[in-house]
């Protein structure tokens, strides 16, 4: 982007798709369920009701193969349309599920309220119960807060309740770890000394205890998912854990809105580790696309494209030609084009869209692309 004017930059870019944080505040951003859980690289639910207005009815049925925090099927339901949905890390299916399953609301509240104060009251369990790394990231008090919490809930919850109070014991496994407070999302090593801490210009203290997270979140899921009880549908929902290039799948969609891993940037495993410890997930990140660790070697690159061809070539197959299939992507590597060739679809329209740095201590511009394809035919 260097060299280019404002004016220039921005004659292509899609306002539409494009908001402020004046326009777009975080409220707005992450309405009812859309902020049950943090996690990183989720696009704005904003985008998903524009790419719904413009290129889908009510009534028809939106596959994501990436479904990662259940984005496209919240507000595919919230408008009226069917939803599918897949991933390989079967925490991202565990929060999507979450999202959008309907439940008794009263029950739900009661069932999570109870779940907490018999935990309180039991106190923390020993933390030799848990493993080598849940030791080393937590305090003593803290991890045998968690720990309780999940024993109280597996022992007394159905699944659907059992599920939500997963997610809010992941929540607060997060917020409960030895980290500084300006380093969430990327820790390096346990902070078990008093800091100074970047994020609030003062010296804080590592966090010792979970019970207040706990609270708090079960809180807040249960508001988050009443509000979203107001707008939801009584449309189809199908969240599946599996690897979307073999995927069949389960009901006819109409086509795709999806925002696809970048190569070598993020480990969508490694993102949720202490999910995966506490609730002894299975963890499939060797298969995952495009995984941090891989890197952006050519190899990396090349299995990238292979892996993006294989998930578009099987979801092809299985949606009508002409199909819209709707991918927000940052192609800086200029990897889409061999990626929609081989996968059968024909790009009709490519537009830019402003990305605001609004989390962490990111700096600079940040674009990514549209890609509006169709099915061309079968690969």
């Amino acid at each position: 982007m260097a060299g280019i004017s404002q004016d220039a930059l921005y004659a292509d870019i899609d306002l539409e798709l494009s908001w402020s944080e004046q326009e777009l505040p975080q409220a707005a951003r992450t309405k009812h369920v859309h902020k049950l859980h943090p996690y990183l690289g989720k696009y704005v639910p904003q985008l998903v009701e524009v790419f719904l207005e413009r290129y889908f009815a009510p009534g028809a049925c939106v596959y994501d193969p990436f479904v990662g925090s259940g984005t496209t099927l919240v507000e595919a339901n919230a408008f009226g349309a069917d939803s599918v949905g897949a991933d390989i890390s079967v925490f991202n299916c565990l929060l999507s599920r979450v999202k959008v399953t309907q439940y008794s609301l009263g029950t739900l509240e009661l069932s999570l309220r109870s779940t907490l104060e018999e935990a309180r009251q039991a106190g923390p369990l020993p933390t030799n119960l848990g493993g080598k790394w849940l030791r080393r990231w937590y305090s003593k008090q803290a991890l045998g807060e968690l720990l309780r919490y999940r024993a109280v809930a597996c022992a007394r919850l159905d699944d659907h309740a059992l599920d939500v109070a997963k997610v809010i014991l992941s929540r607060a496994a997060r917020s409960a770890r030895l980290t500084a407070h300006y380093d969430l999302d990327f820790p390096s090593s346990p902070m078990r000394q008093p800091y100074f801490c970047h994020k609030h210009r003062r010296v804080c203290t590592p966090v010792g205890e979970a019970a207040k997270f706990l609270a708090r979140y079960t809180a807040d899921t249960v508001r988050r998912i009443r509000e979203f009880d107001d707008v939801r549908t009584k449309r189809a929902v199908e969240v599946i854990h599996a690897d979307s290039r073999t995927l069949d799948l389960p009901m006819p969609a109409h086509g795709i809105i999806t925002s696809p891993p970048y190569p070598g940037l993020i480990d969508y495993h490694e993102q949720h580790r202490y999910a995966y410890e506490l609730l002894e997930l299975e963890d499939r990140s060797e298969v995952e696309i495009g995984r941090a660790r891989r890197g952006t070697s050519r190899q990396a690159l090349r299995e990238y494209v292979e892996g993006m061809v294989a998930v578009f070539a099987n979801a092809s197959r299985q949606l009508p030609v002409g199909a819209p299939v709707v991918i927000v992507v940052n192609d800086s590597r200029g990897l889409y084009p061999d990626v929609l060739d081989n996968a059968g679809l024909r790009l009709e329209r490519s537009v830019t869209r402003h990305v605001n740095r609004r989390t962490g201590r990111r700096a600079g511009q940040f674009f990514e692309s549209v890609l509006v394809c169709n099915v061309a035919g079968r690969v």
